[in-house]
């Protein structure tokens, strides 16, 4: 049974090894490094974590299982399908670029330091984010709104929303909110 405390020192782990993930990369952060972000010695990380991999996958998982939950809440108060692909936009774009704490980030960059074993587990988790949108753009596309290949626009634009975080600026003249809505207008029918 895990205590509060072991709960709470997990979680502060899991924030550090994202923002130091993000910043320095899988490979080049030590698991010195870890520990020192959080006061601890070296060895104290493995009470809560068998293997470095394995806080990869929490940070990973902890990045995907918040996005899908900032979306499913935000679609329970969207109404319209054209509502529902913007709320689904917006959330991606704020999560991923206003994501303080980089776990978003480092599951799209940190991929292919994951095991086999431990893609499958992040798969299932991904899967299951993707099958919202899924059903967003069908209901789009029965609407007129979009084309009607739903599967390659989601992995169009899912791919184009990922890959903002190579070139948006925070300090530019569009918030992620505006930057979804501008892009969301480019796949919409006329």
């Amino acid at each position: 049974m895990t205590t509060p405390e072991e709960k709470t020192r997990r979680a502060e782990l899991i924030a550090a090894a994202s923002r130091l993930f993000k910043e320095q990369g899988y490979e080049r952060t030590t698991v010195r490094d870890l520990a020192q972000a959080v006061g601890m010695q070296s060895g104290s990380l493995f009470y809560h974590f068998r293997t470095k991999e394995e806080m990869l996958v929490a940070v990973m998982a902890a990045g995907i299982g918040d996005l899908t939950d900032r979306a499913e809440e935000a679609l329970a108060n969207a109404k319209t399908p054209l509502d529902r692909l913007r709320t689904l936009c917006r959330v991606h774009l704020d999560t991923l670029l206003g994501d303080d704490k980089g776990a978003l980030s480092v599951l799209l960059y940190e991929w292919p330091s994951l095991s086999e074993k431990a893609r499958a587990e992040l798969i299932k988790l991904r899967d299951a984010y993707e099958r919202d949108w899924q059903l967003v753009l069908d209901e789009a596309a029965k609407a007129g709104l979009v084309h009607q290949d739903t599967r390659l626009l989601r992995k169009l634009l899912l791919g184009g929303l990922h890959w903002t975080i190579q070139w948006y600026k925070s300090d530019g003249s569009n918030s992620p909110s505006d930057l979804a809505d501008r892009m969301l207008e480019l796949v919409l029918k006329k």
